[in-house]
């Protein structure tokens, strides 16, 4: 059963896909898939290797950005700014869809995105970026131009 939860118009995030999820993925119209889970975190769940082979073969794109429970870091965020600069629709998985999530409102607010607006459209798909505010704040306030 997929779990798609909309943050943006360019990214929906998604607990543990399996490979047969890919397929419904492809269907709605998903480009590219960004794994946010590092392999054997859990007993049982699908390797990344299998989700890239069922990306690859519906004609998707795939790529891996895997956090650990410990945070994230400056190259997972530009990591993620990089796919979000590309066109089409982007899955991002993890084990219940909070660390994609993060790190997307952490990725948008880099690029410049209001925390404010990052933080409601990640409430109305049922995510919490309390614990990451004043990361987006910096992050967001570093990414504007100094006023003239």
């Amino acid at each position: 059963m997929t779990d798609f939860r909309q943050l943006s118009a360019q990214l929906w995030a998604s607990p543990q896909i399996s490979p047969d999820d890919v397929a419904t993925a492809r269907a709605q119209g998903f480009t590219r898939i960004v794994n946010n889970r590092p392999d054997d975190e859990d007993h049982g769940q699908p390797s990344g290797a299998a989700i890239e082979s069922a990306a690859r073969a519906a004609g998707m794109g795939y790529c891996t950005i895997p956090i650990s429970h410990g945070g994230f870091s400056a190259d997972q965020v530009e990591a993620m700014a990089a796919v979000l600069r590309e066109d089409g629709q982007v899955l991002a998985y993890c084990r219940s869809g909070t660390r994609s999530t993060l790190l997307w409102a952490l990725a948008r607010a880099s690029l410049g995105d209001d925390p404010v607006q990052l933080a409601q459209a990640a409430a109305a798909a049922g995510y919490d970026l309390a614990p990451i505010a004043p990361a987006l704040t910096m992050l967001s306030t570093r990414a504007k131009p100094p006023a003239q």
